[in-house]
Parts: C-alpha cells; structure tokens; sequence
C-alpha cells in the first residue's frame, strides 16, 4: 500500500474542488500502529444509463481488497441510480468485499424503508459501536422520492447520547446538513447538535461528487469523498480512509480507486 506516496502540489487539488472556500490540506501523520482503519466509499450510482459502472465498481472493490487491515467500508449513499431493481445487483457486488460493509441511504437510492431494510437487513437510521470505543451512526437524509432532508435530530441526539462514553464518534450522512455546498440543505440544529459532543471526530458526506475536501464548523471537521461512480464530478474517482492510532489520534486521507496513491490528507 503507497501510503507515503503523498502529493505535494496542491494547487491540482484546489482546481478539482472550487467550492470548498476554506480547505486543510499538507503535513499528516500516518499512525503507525492503528487500531481502527475504515474506508468510506460514496456515489457508485450503479445502473446509471451510458456509464461504465460494473467497470467502477470492479475497480473500487478491487482496490479496497488490496488494503491493509480494513475493519469495514461504509457505502456513504447513492448506491443504485433511481431504479430500484439495482438495488439487490449492488448488493451482490458489494458481497465480493473480504471485509464486512454498511450502506447509507442517498438520493438516488429510491426505494423504500421497509425494501432497504429487507435487502440490507439495518433500517435507513442505523447506528453500531465498534470494539466498545468507537461509535458510528448512519443517517439518513432523502426518501424513496429522492428529496433533500436534514436528518432526524431524535435518532441523531439518542445515537450520540448512547455513545458519550466512546473517545471517537463518526456521522456518516449523504447530503451535507449545511448550504456550504450547490447540493447541501441548511439544518443548523444538526450542525448545533454535532458540535456539542466532544467526542464526534467527523461528519462524513457524499453527494457532491466534485467537492472531496474539509470543512470547519464551530471546530468540527466536515469531510466529502467526491464518487467512485457515476458520469460528473472529480477526475480522480477514489475513496477515503479514516484511521485512528494508538495514542488516539485520527488521520484521514483521499485515495485513488486507480493507482492506489494518497491524493490528499488531513489530520482530524
């Protein structure tokens, strides 16, 4: 794994990524020891007309399987392209995994709640703790007619309050709860909720496929994963890993679904 083979230019970063007005980029640490590494993969749009997406869904599965000790992936939301009988031909792809992997529900994911659950066997609001330390929730934030939704604040604030006693918490939502992006919503009562936990490390989203850097709100990292799919967004489709080191220290990095290399990172 090139974990070291970092880009030092930024500025084609900063190209790729024009909405993000305030990004960190440059010197990280890598923890050498981890004890927690995820992968979050988002907007594979699967069954989108004219796009090649069993190619990049080969490729991004491929890649994944050639890290090093993964605890999981999270599938952060677009999954299928509206039509939901790629829904269960996903998951069969999704299966090829060598490590276990949780779905969120996105915009295009257009199937109901009572179907998802079915076929992914969590609901759409679905929250785990992992090693008894670290804890994850999973939000969702659309319906079955694609809409733009902020998050239930009730399943949001029990699934935090159920973890305050973890060192690290991470909120994976599809569609930014903010209107700092051309697609985000504005949901400032979960922006107020997330920056009263001290323990919540980084919210997690997906849906803009051309945004893939950092921001802060009230000292919380906001973080995007471009797409590994469909037919817009950055030209360097890929994923983010999130590690977490003995000393409790939290990395995160881009990488490329292509040739493995780190194209951008950040220390949360």
């Amino acid at each position: 794994m090139q974990r070291r083979s970092f880009i030092k230019n930024i500025s084609v970063l900063s190209a790729i990524t024009p909405l993000m007005p305030f990004m960190t980029y440059g010197k990280m640490h890598f923890p050498e020891n981890p004890k927690l590494k995820f992968i979050i993969a988002s907007d594979g749009h699967y069954g989108q007309p004219d796009t090649d997406f069993e190619a990049s869904h080969r490729t991004l599965i491929t890649a994944i399987n050639q890290e090093e000790n993964v605890d999981f992936v999270v599938f952060n939301g677009d999954l299928i392209h509206d039509d939901p009988k790629w829904m269960p031909e996903v998951k069969t792809v999704f299966d090829q995994l060598e490590v276990p992997y949780f779905p969120v529900r996105g915009n295009h994911d257009r199937v109901t709640k009572n179907v998802w659950e079915d076929i992914w066997g969590i609901p759409t609001d679905y929250a785990f703790s992992h090693k008894n330390q670290f804890g994850f929730v999973l939000a969702d934030s659309s319906n079955q007619a694609g809409d733009y939704l902020c998050v239930n604040q009730q399943f949001l604030k029990k699934s935090l309050d159920d973890f305050a006693d973890f060192t690290h918490v991470f909120i994976c939502i599809h569609i930014s709860q903010n209107d700092w992006t051309r697609h985000g919503v504005a949901c400032q009562e979960l922006l107020d909720l997330v920056a009263s936990y001290p323990n919540v490390k980084a919210v997690i989203h997906g849906h803009d496929h051309d945004v893939n850097g950092v921001m802060l709100h009230q000292k919380k990292p906001y973080l995007w994963t471009g797409h590994f799919g469909g037919n817009w967004g950055s030209p360097v489709p890929g994923y983010r890993v999130v590690e977490v080191g003995e000393d409790g220290k939290t990395s995160t990095y881009l990488k490329s679904m292509q040739d493995n290399k780190i194209l951008s990172g950040y220390n949360l």
